[in-house]
């Protein structure tokens, strides 16, 4: 927790550029943008990194497709774009998938209709992606045996795109992209509102770890507090022309249902998309769509129910999924972007994820609204572009601020893992080699693990039961990650707790030794923490920079 207490040493003696209150894919990826063109800026989140919408997704990375029944072409093809760019910048890790579209008897639309537009879909998306195809019933069950086509009309293939690893840690990686380019971040620090003084904002905060309470001073101010945009902006009498309305979404995380990598897609009873997605040794199934009031959610028994008889309908299972197939679960909302007078109420199933960002030129201050992770390195450009027209100069405005090392360093890396036949190393039940998942997770700082593996071969060996994790990543993430609580590991920086059952994990004989490493003489209090806050299946988020809930 070395690199937290540092921060917040630095966090009140400085005046930046910049503050970005919330750290999830709108605010991660601005402060990235925003520093690695040479802004002076700090970040701060009442909860954890990526703590609250950007770790409850359905780790797809898509061009919207659903939005062409709607008609909004132009975001459909600003998102095919974005999804484009982020699969060339981040090959290891945003990487294209085949979805499997059944059509079932009595849906709106013949099978060819929705096939017609995964070809313009395609088109919009300038071809980047495979052809999509039209199947049959027959073609279906032959693709994916599990698939129950009684009552099918057809299908159809096309792509998209998923975060190989999870969203938390996708956005995390733009955190720690910010702190490399001097960024002074830190997590569990809530904003308690802001006020102008002079030319400049101030923000009173508060370590909800140690308790102090402190100030921020910033020329500009960003509020990208995910759904708590507008209750920040009430403490700090800001007016906007957005607002947020809320949509509940939950996925549960089952035993693996296909040994295929693709994502199966359905149509649910109340006529949404509905997801079978892999996710290694574990499948992820949803999602519901709920209007609820505020963005402090739970799974309920009929969210449940409803996800379980969708699929159990859907698919031709030896054995209907039941609640004690669940491992774990996802739940959060989408915070949807509307302006009041919209009409929202109408047409709530049809809201975009599309992000606005108001501005308030003469206070020097910005609210995100909306967005998406495919949508994040346009966030980051667009709130640069905003910035720089309220007086922040950027030393460096052409660097590229997001994207994997060069090739020439991952050569390097993979070259020297070759020579210590690190995929030897590989544990059994390890979804691909090791040499491939440390790149893709650390990038540059994977060559560290690899020299602290030269010296000692047990910080190769896998330390928690049932995960892919080493003794040697535990030591990179206390130096590099800031985790300050032990949900922040299993939870956000690994998917840990998502696809290893709570009872494995309590019973772990590598998890004392892990919290040993990550919090020193805390490790106690820290488990103890996280095991008496740990349910079955409800649970609260924290929110994203915003106090008063």
């Amino acid at each position: 927790m070395q690199l937290r207490q540092n921060n917040l040493h630095k966090l009140p003696d400085r005046v930046f550029d910049v503050l970005v209150i919330g750290a999830g894919i709108n605010g991660a990826s601005a402060a990235a943008a925003l520093s690695g063109k040479g802004a002076r800026v700090a970040l701060i989140d009442r909860g954890d990194f990526a703590g609250s919408t950007s770790m409850q997704s359905s780790n797809l990375v898509w061009g919207g497709i659903k939005y062409m029944e709607s008609g909004d072409f132009a975001l459909v093809r600003k998102l095919c774009k974005s999804r484009n760019h982020l699969i060339k910048s981040y090959p290891s890790t945003v990487q294209e998938i085949r979805f499997l579209t059944t059509i079932n008897k009595g849906f709106r639309h013949h099978p060819l209709y929705p096939w017609a537009g995964t070809w313009l879909y395609w088109l919009m998306g300038s071809g980047f992606t495979r052809r999509p195809n039209f199947l049959r019933p027959r073609d279906i069950k032959a693709r994916e045996p599990i698939i129950a086509i009684g009552d099918a009309q057809g299908g159809f293939e096309y792509s998209d795109a998923y975060l190989h690893d999870n969203d938390a840690r996708f956005v995390f990686n733009f955190v720690r992209g910010a702190l490399d380019f001097g960024t002074v971040a830190a997590n569990y620090v809530e904003s308690l509102g802001s006020r102008r003084e002079g030319e400049h904002w101030v923000t009173e905060v508060q370590d909800r770890i140690g308790g102090s309470r402190f100030e921020i001073r910033s020329k500009v101010l960003i509020n990208a507090a995910g759904p708590w945009v507008d209750r920040h902006n009430e403490l700090s009498g800001q007016r906007t022309e957005h607002r947020h309305v809320f949509s509940k979404g939950i996925h549960l995380i089952v035993p693996r249902l296909t040994n295929q990598r693709r994502v199966l897609a359905f149509f649910a009873d109340d006529g949404r998309l509905f997801f079978v997605i892999p996710m290694g040794a574990r499948t992820c199934i949803g999602t519901t769509d709920t209007r609820v009031e505020t963005p402090e959610v739970g799974v309920t028994e009929e969210d449940v129910g409803f996800v379980l008889d969708n699929i159990n309908k859907r698919l031709a299972l030896d054995t209907p999924l039941t609640e004690s197939d669940i491992i774990a679960t996802r739940c959060g909302v989408r915070p949807l972007a509307v302006k009041p007078r919209s009409g929202s109420e109408r047409d709530f199933l049809n809201l975009s994820r599309k992000h606005a960002i108001d501005i308030d030129a003469e206070a020097r201050h910005l609210s995100i609204f909306g967005g998406k992770l495919t949508d994040c390195l346009n966030v980051g450009e667009e709130v640069v572009e905003e910035v720089g027209r309220l007086g922040v100069e950027f030393p460096f405005p052409d660097y590229r601020w997001y994207g994997e090392p060069d090739a020439s360093v991952r050569d390097t890396f993979m070259h020297q893992a070759r020579l210590m036949d690190l995929d030897a190393m590989t544990a059994s039940h390890a979804s691909e080699p090791l040499s491939t998942r440390l790149w893709r997770r650390y990038g540059t700082q994977a060559l560290e693990l690899l020299e602290d593996i030269r010296q000692d071969p047990r910080q190769g060996e896998v330390l928690i039961e049932g995960t892919e994790y080493l003794r040697g990543e535990l030591k990179l993430t206390r130096r590099r990650e800031m985790v300050t609580r032990l949900e922040d590991f299993l939870r956000r920086r690994s998917k840990i707790s998502l696809v290893v059952p709570q009872e494995t994990i309590r019973t772990s004989p590598g998890l004392r030794e892990a919290c040993d490493i990550l919090f020193g003489d805390q490790a106690q209090a820290r488990m103890e923490e996280y095991f008496a806050a740990s349910t079955p299946r409800a649970h609260v988020d924290e929110g994203e920079g915003v106090p008063g809930r």
